[in-house]
């Protein structure tokens, strides 16, 4: 008698399909890891962009002197893969300066994050007068 006995293994078409699925499974994964990782980095040099272009602006606003023109110069230590350019320009209201910051990769001078505001920059003569008027109000007291 020629009886068929079937054992409990896979077939080898079985085993390739499963290595097929693992195989499209895996490097999906892979790629997905890597698009991370490359947001991520992109997100990092974002946000030092971002805060390297405030501190610009706040050093200017704290100098107090607004002078129309630009400047440039690299990032400091620890950011030396950054380069700024700042312009400051006038606008129709008196004392009111446009500022922008431009922060760029050092090496390639592709555009990272630009940051525009408007700061006011007072009078002398009136920031004196204030200051002299506050004294005067607290001597009286």
């Amino acid at each position: 008698m020629n009886t068929l006995s079937h054992s409990g293994g896979f077939s080898l078409i079985e085993v390739m399909v499963a290595m097929l699925i693992l195989s499209i499974a895996l490097v999906g994964l892979t790629q997905g890891i890597t698009t991370a990782l490359g947001s991520s980095k992109e997100s990092e040099w974002q946000t030092t962009a971002a805060l390297l272009a405030a501190g610009k602006i706040e050093t200017l606003r704290a100098e107090g002197t607004l002078e129309n023109g630009e400047s440039e110069g690299d990032g400091s230590a620890g950011l030396e893969a950054y380069h700024w350019k700042t312009t400051v320009g006038g606008t129709d209201t008196e004392n009111l300066h446009e500022v922008t910051v431009l922060v760029e990769n050092a090496k390639t001078h592709r555009e990272i994050y630009e940051l525009k505001t408007l700061l006011f920059q007072a009078d002398g003569d009136a920031t004196a007068k204030d200051s002299k008027s506050k004294k005067k109000k607290g001597a009286a007291k």
